[in-house]
C-alpha cells in the first residue's frame, strides 16, 4: 500500500530538494571514484603508528597507518555520547582492520551538544583532509562508516559524499534520521505519562536543562516501576513499549517464545528500566538543544492506527484482555490528550542537519540487529523506503542477535568487504547469510550471525500510518 505523504515529511523533502540544487551540491564530482592519484614513487611513506591533531572548529582527529597501507582510509564517526576523537568501533576491530592493510581516521566532533550533527559532517571532511596530509597523498578509496548517531553521519555522507566519499557502510545507524527517532519516542513516553500517571505534570519536551531532563527520565522510570506490580501495569507498558518500536529481547538472555507475551513484556520492562528510558530522554535535551527548539508533535497523531501498525500489536491485545482493560479506551484517551506540536524552525534544523538528504550517491550498507533498543531495527525499512531513488545503491544486513551494535568483529569486517566489492565493480556480491558467514569464518570472535529478516514499518515514523 503507499504512504502518504505527513506535511512534516513535505518539510523534509523541501529541504532536501533545496541542498539537491544548491549551487554547491551542483558543483559535486561524480559520486563514485573507483580510482584516484596514483602517489608519485619517489614520496616518502609515512611512519606506521598513530596519529593525532586538532581541527580548527577545536574537534580533535584520531588516525592510524597501518605497516602496508593497502591505499583505502576508512573515516569513523562515532556514536552519541562524549566528544572524543575515534577511527574504529573498538580496539579490537581496528586491530584487524590495520592487519588487513587499511588506514583509520575519525574526528570527536565539535560541540556545543552530544547531538552534533550541525558539525559532524564538516569536522570529518576536515578529519580526513589533516590524515591525508599526513599520509602525503589521496587515498585510493575512502569508505565511511558511522556507528549508531555516526550511522547518520555516514548515511548523509552517502547522499552528501562532497566527491571523497567512495561508499557507506553505516552499523546500528539511525538511519530514520532525528525527526524519526524524537517522534516515536515522544509516542512511547505520552503512553507512559497519561496512562500510569494521570494529571501529573512530567515534562516530555522542551527541557530547559539537562538537570530538569534527568529528573523527568527518574520519574518516567519509577512511574514503569510502580505498573509492572499490576497486571494493568503490565499491559500498558507493553502497549508503550509498542510505540518505541521495543520487541523484547534482552541480550544474553534466551529470546522469548513467538506467543509467550508473558516473557515478551518483562523483557520490555528490564530493558525500559535498565537505561533505555533514561536515554530516551537525556538524549531528546541535547536534540533539542542543538535545534533550538522542539521538532516533536503528537497532537492529531492517532495511537490507534499506531498501534494497528505494530508488530507487537497481537502482544498488546492479549495483555489487556487478560488484565480486563479496555484497551480502544486507553488508544482513544490517548489520541485524545495528545496536544504536543513541534517548533517550525526546529523541524526545519533537523531536516537540514539530522535527516539522511537528497538521493543516495554511492553504495550504502547497513548493518543492525534484529532488536535493537536505543535504534530499533525498523529505522532500516523506514529508509530503505525514503532512499529508493536509487535502490541498488541500498543494501542491508541483520544479525540475529540483540543489543546495540552488539556485532562481533567477523560481522563488520565481513560487511566492510562486501561493500568494497560493490564498490569495486558496480556489483553486489552474495548477501546470503550462509555466504556471508563462510567469508568471515577466519575471523575472531566467531562466525557472522547473518539471517534473512524482513523488518517491520516503523511505528510512529513519518508517513507511517497514524502520523
Amino acid at each position: 500500500m503507499r504512504r502518504v505523504r505527513h506535511p512534516l515529511l513535505a518539510i523534509v523533502l523541501t529541504v532536501t530538494a533545496a541542498l539537491a540544487a544548491s549551487p554547491a551540491a551542483a558543483a559535486l564530482p561524480p559520486p563514485a571514484r573507483l580510482a584516484a592519484s596514483v602517489p608519485p614513487s619517489a614520496a616518502p611513506a609515512p611512519a606506521p603508528g598513530e596519529y593525532r591533531g586538532t581541527l580548527a572548529s577545536g574537534a580533535t582527529w584520531l588516525g592510524h597507518i597501518p605497516e602496508r597501507w593497502n591505499g583505502t582510509v576508512l573515516l569513523f564517526a562515532h556514536g552519541f555520547g562524549a566528544l572524543r576523537a575515534q577511527d574504529a568501533p573498538n580496539d579490537q576491530v581496528r586491530d584487524l582492520l590495520l592487519a588487513e592493510g587499511y588506514a583509520t581516521v575519525g574526528s570527536s566532533y565539535s560541540g556545543p551538544t552530544l547531538w552534533a550533527l550541525e558539525s559532524a559532517l564538516d569536522d570529518q571532511s576536515a578529519a580526513l583532509a589533516a590524515f591525508t596530509d599526513v599520509l602525503g597523498h589521496e587515498p585510493r578509496r575512502t569508505i565511511a562508516i558511522g556507528q549508531s548517531m555516526g550511522g547518520l553521519v555516514s548515511a548523509r555522507q552517502a547522499h552528501q559524499p562532497r566527491g571523497v566519499i567512495d561508499g557507506a557502510l553505516t552499523t546500528c545507524g539511525i538511519v530514520a534520521g532525528g525527526l524519526n527517532l524524537n517522534n516515536y519516542q515522544l509516542d512511547g513516553l505520552h503512553a507512559l505519562t497519561e496512562l500510569l500517571a494521570p494529571g501529573r505534570d512530567i515534562p516530555l519536551v522542551r527541557y530547559t536543562s539537562p538537570e530538569q531532563a534527568a529528573q523527568a527520565a527518574a520519574d518516567i522510570t519509577a512511574l514503569v516501576v510502580d505498573a509492572q506490580t499490576t497486571p494493568a501495569g503490565r499491559a500498558r507498558i507493553a502497549l508503550a513499549a509498542a510505540f518505541f518500536n521495543l520487541t523484547g529481547w534482552v541480550r544474553g538472555e534466551t529470546r522469548p517464545a513467538p506467543r509467550d507475551y508473558i516473557a515478551q513484556q518483562e523483557h520490555q520492562y528490564r530493558i525500559l528500566t535498565s537505561g533505555a528510558l533514561n536515554r530516551y530522554v537525556t538524549a531528546r535535551q541535547q536534540i533539542e538543544l542543538s535545534a533550538g527548539g522542539n521538532s516533536a508533535f503528537n497532537k492529531d497523531v492517532d495511537y490507534r492506527a499506531l498501534l494497528a501498525s505494530s508488530a507487537q500489536s497481537v502482544q498488546v491485545t492479549a495483555l489487556y484482555r487478560t488484565a480486563g482493560l479496555d484497551l480502544r479506551a486507553d488508544l482513544k484517551r490517548l489520541t485524545g490528550t495528545a496536544d504536543i506540536t513541534a517548533d517550525p524552525w526546529a523541524v526545519t534544523d533537523l531536516s537540514r542537519s539530522s535527516m539522511p538528504n537528497g538521493s543516495l550517491r554511492v553504495p550504502h550498507l547497513e548493518i543492525h540487529t534484529i532488536a535493537d533498543e536505543l535504534v530499533p531495527v525498523e529505522q532500516v525499512d523506514w529508509y530503505a523506503e525514503h532512499a529508493r531513488y536509487h535502490p541498488d545503491r541500498f543494501r542491508s544486513l541483520f544479525v540475529n542477535t540483540s543489543g546495540h551494535c552488539a556485532f562481533l568483529p567477523s560481522e563488520y569486517l565481513t560487511a566492510l568487504h562486501a561493500l568494497e566489492r560493490r564498490i569495486r565493480t558496480g556489483h553486489w556480491p552474495s548477501l546470503r547469510p550462509a555466504d556471508l558467514s563462510e567469508a568471515g569464518a577466519d575471523y575472531p570472535g566467531g562466525q557472522p550471525r547473518f539471517i534473512r529478516f524482513t523488518p517491520t514499518r516503523l511505528v510512529g515514523g513519518l508517513a507511517e500510518p497514524g502520523r
